[in-house]
This record gives structure tokens, sequence and C-alpha cells, in this order.
């Protein structure tokens, strides 16, 4: 099984996760931030992943802490459960409509990381959620994971359709990259021979 259990713990938050790729979309997610457990619900349905995420955070600050902790958790797991990227088909991408919205996700499981985030949100909040720390989940994600991740938006005026557009399409083609490619065997799928 493709699968990594990490726990985080700081003087801000306190953050277990477990992630298995090869999985069914089961979540069980509780990060004290509503909008955030909401998105990763349909990040992991969307890519298959089975995910399980606790994290009890300094939310009575703001949600930053929590955000970016999970973010750089999750990224840790997901580094761990790919492993050297025997086999993988390293690239994915996703163009996801969401209503009126219409966002590109395109990944790269290189062991690099990257980071080119261009979603126009109109709305500084949605619910109790800083609409900003969007951007520092997936950045503390591609970090962690040494993943590069490109968001951009095509089209859309609701916050929340676009947010969406981007967690469902970041779990479908982080699915596709991560996805065992028989005809490549034991092999890496780099000239280099490794990547990382």
């Amino acid at each position: 099984m493709r699968s990594a259990e990490i726990k985080r713990k700081t003087a801000e938050t306190d953050v277990a996760l477990t992630l298995s790729l090869d999985g069914t979309g089961r979540t069980d997610i509780a990060t004290g931030v509503g909008f955030l457990d909401h998105m990763l619900t349909l990040f992991a349905r969307h890519g298959r992943f089975d995910l399980t995420v606790r994290c009890q955070g300094d939310t009575w600050v703001d949600g930053h802490h929590s955000v970016e902790d999970v973010g750089i958790v999750l990224g840790e797991a997901f580094a761990a459960a790919v492993g050297d990227k025997r086999g993988i088909g390293r690239y994915g991408s996703m163009l996801l409509p969401m209503d009126e919205a219409l966002v590109l996700c395109a990944v790269d499981i290189s062991g690099r990381s990257m980071l080119r985030y261009s979603l126009q949100l109109p709305a500084a909040r949605v619910g109790d959620f800083d609409t900003e720390l969007a951007e520092e989940f997936f950045l503390a994600f591609t970090r962690s994971a040494g993943v590069t991740l490109h968001l951009r938006q095509l089209d859309g005026t609701n916050t929340h359709h676009i947010l969406e557009a981007a967690f469902k399409g970041f779990g479908r083609a982080l699915r596709q990259a991560c996805a065992l490619d028989p005809s490549l065997g034991d092999e890496i799928p780099s000239t280099k021979g490794v990547l990382g």
C-alpha cells in the first residue's frame, strides 16, 4: 500500500494525518476550519485518496496556522506515500468546470517545489474562511511534497466555486500524476534516472 501517517506538533498546531494514494475517497476530516474540511473532502473524493486529518490549532487567532500546517503535513504524507516515484505517470492535469468557474490544474511530481497560483478571488472571505489562506495551503503542500503545481483560473465570479474547482482539479490531477503506469514497470519517469 502506498500510504503514510504523519504527525506534527508545534506551539501553534497539533496535526495527525493518514493518507492512502490507492483508496476510494473515504475521508474523516476535522481541522477546526470548516471550509478547509470541505475542500479537503472534495480533494480526496476526486483524487480517490483515503484521508484522515485531525488538527487542533490556535483558531482563536485565525485559521492561518491550521491551514498552513495541514498543507505541510499533507505534503509530507504524499511524498512519503509516493516514495521514490518508480512507475508513476509523474504528470497530471485537469481543466475543471464548477458552474461559472473554470480552473486549470497541472501537476509534476518532479521533486522540485514550485507553485504558480493564478486565482483571482472576488471575495476576501467565504463564511469565516480567509480566502488568501488557499494560496498558503497550496504553497505549504508543494514545498513539503516536492511537487510543481500550476493553478490558473480561466473563468469564474463566485469565490466558493473557484476554490471548489481548484481543490477538485488538484485531486484529479494529482491522482493522474501518481497513478502507476503498467508500461513503466519499475522505471523512474525521468531521463536523469531520479526525481528529487
